[in-house]
């Protein structure tokens, strides 16, 4: 099933979100639905909130990033924790299915150390660097109630006020579904 994506304005993308537990119904066909809806609109992440649900989880695919050192992933990450964010800040332009029509350059650190469970419920701890790190980065965002906008100087944002407004009455047309604040 693929979800409509939940678009600025709507209160869920600046809730922190819920960990969830082993009994959460159909985990499996949730994180598939999830994968499926950002295949969908053309994402490399995608976290619970953006699909109406504070819960923390996400999901991401990196694998098509030829760039990307080492190579990317795709998982599953529930109830993360971010332990660590170290080396350079580097600047990268982003966007996000939740702000469409918006890209802006973001200063995020090159390394993440998450710990995570997988679907199985099963703790891992690791390390990433470079585009998965920053996608990393973006998606905890999202479990925090927090967007890539928030990073942006006054200036900015200001700027943006427009276009923000504009998406959260709908008044954008993605390729994708949305679900605009309030319909």
């Amino acid at each position: 099933m693929i979800y409509p994506v939940t678009v600025f304005g709507d209160p869920v993308l600046r809730k922190k979100a819920e960990p969830i537990t082993k009994d959460f119904q159909d985990l499996r066909g949730f994180i598939q639905n999830m994968f499926d809806t950002m295949y969908n609109s053309d994402g490399v992440g995608l976290a619970a909130p953006q699909v109406g649900h504070a819960i923390r989880i996400f999901v991401l695919d990196t694998t098509t990033d030829e760039e990307d050192e080492p190579a990317g992933i795709k998982k599953a990450f529930i109830n993360p924790e971010i332990l660590e964010k170290t080396g350079e800040e580097w600047v990268m332009n982003e966007g996000c299915l939740s702000l469409p029509e918006i890209r802006e350059d973001v200063l995020r650190p090159e390394t993440v150390r998450i710990k995570y469970l997988d679907e199985d419920f099963n703790q891992l701890e690791e390390t990433y660097s470079g585009f998965t790190s920053r996608v990393i980065q973006h998606e905890y965002d999202h479990l925090e109630g927090v967007m890539f906008v928030d990073y942006l100087n006054p200036l900015k944002k200001r700027l943006l006020k427009g276009k923000l407004t504009a998406i959260s009455k709908g008044k954008v047309l993605p390729k994708y579904r949305i679900k605009v604040p309030g319909k």
